[in-house]
């Protein structure tokens, strides 16, 4: 009987004890909710985190701008180095020299309307005489600013402007590096240069002014302008002249103080319109040959003049006047 009632006070406690959860069990299944709990929180967060990861990868795929504008920087830093790489040839724009009087003789430089390369003088910077015609063969004039052109560009290749004289009567702007910086003036051609090296080559008067008192090859550039309206470079007016040795079987003409060197000059027949489009001769530089048939005619021509920079001029006169020797004809008194 004490038996049975043990077993039934057994029974009943394992019954309740099965409705309440011990201690221990509560900890383990707490511990385990907060485990729970964590590592779901933890899931949870982890995407959200995961979906701001565009952002902070947005903010650092700006890096690549701010490198971009490092980068850009760096241009600009390279662009002042290289605007900086520049200051020396801009000093050398600026015509500011040193030994200016001792520039290394070297060939010209030929480009479509004039030049670079040594600029010297033949003049006295004293005296500063007028043109004795070189040979352009003006002889004896009142030009003060006058210059020789070269012949070459490179030795012995008649490659220069100068081609057999056609450069006389051009004026030509000169410029050349100074102590002080770039020095110019205008001449007018009566002559060619001697020196294979030559660029141009001043007279007194105009090299006086870039030199001052201190000659010597200096280095400089040149450009062809027109004469008119230009100080110094005319001795007279513009005229056609007759060389000495003119008859009515052989003449041979130039054009004085131009204003710019020839290109071509035409004579016509006004009576029949017979016309000659003259020659470079070949007895005298600077000089065109006019045929004989022209210097026997009484008949009345028009000579056409024409020149580098355009606006021809005309003279009108009869075809035997220009078998008088040494004769000038003014354009003003036969336009």
């Amino acid at each position: 009987m004490h038996y049975i009632v043990f077993l039934f006070i057994l029974f009943f406690f394992s019954s309740c004890s099965s409705d309440k959860p011990s201690a221990v069990d509560s900890t383990l299944s707490s511990s385990s909710f907060e485990i729970s709990s964590s590592i779901f929180s933890s899931s949870t967060i982890e995407p959200h985190s995961s979906s701001k990861n565009p952002v902070i990868n947005s903010s650092s795929a700006e890096t690549p701008k701010e490198s971009s504008s490092s980068v850009s920087s760096s241009s600009v830093e390279k662009s002042n180095s290289s605007s900086s790489a520049k200051t020396p040839s801009s000093s050398s724009d600026s015509g500011i020299c040193t030994s200016c009087d001792s520039y290394t003789a070297l060939p010209p430089e030929i480009v479509e309307n004039g030049g670079s390369g040594s600029i010297t003088t033949y003049g006295s910077i004293t005296a500063k005489e007028t043109s004795q015609g070189g040979a352009c063969n003006y002889g004896e004039t009142n030009i003060q600013y006058y210059a020789a052109i070269h012949v070459h560009q490179i030795p012995g290749d008649f490659l220069g402007p100068w081609k057999n004289g056609l450069a006389c009567g051009a004026c030509v702007s000169v410029k050349a590096k100074t102590p002080t910086g770039w020095k110019s003036t205008i001449v007018r051609i009566t002559d060619k240069c001697p020196d294979d090296n030559c660029g141009v080559d001043l007279g007194g008067a105009p090299a006086s002014d870039i030199m001052g008192i201190i000659v010597g090859r200096y280095e400089g550039e040149w450009e062809f302008v027109p004469c008119k309206g230009i100080e110094n470079v005319y001795g007279d007016s513009t005229s056609i002249y007759t060389k000495e040795g003119t008859n009515s079987f052989w003449s041979v003409i130039q054009v004085r103080n131009p204003p710019d060197a020839l290109e071509s000059i035409t004579l016509v027949n006004l009576k029949d319109s017979t016309t000659y489009n003259l020659e470079l001769a070949i007895e005298a530089e600077n000089y065109w040959k006019v045929p004989s048939e022209v210097l026997q005619s009484e008949d009345s021509f028009s000579i056409t003049v024409s020149y580098r920079s355009g606006n021809p001029e005309t003279w009108f006169l009869k075809g035997n006047e220009l078998s008088q020797e040494q004769k000038t004809f003014y354009y003003y008194e036969y336009k």
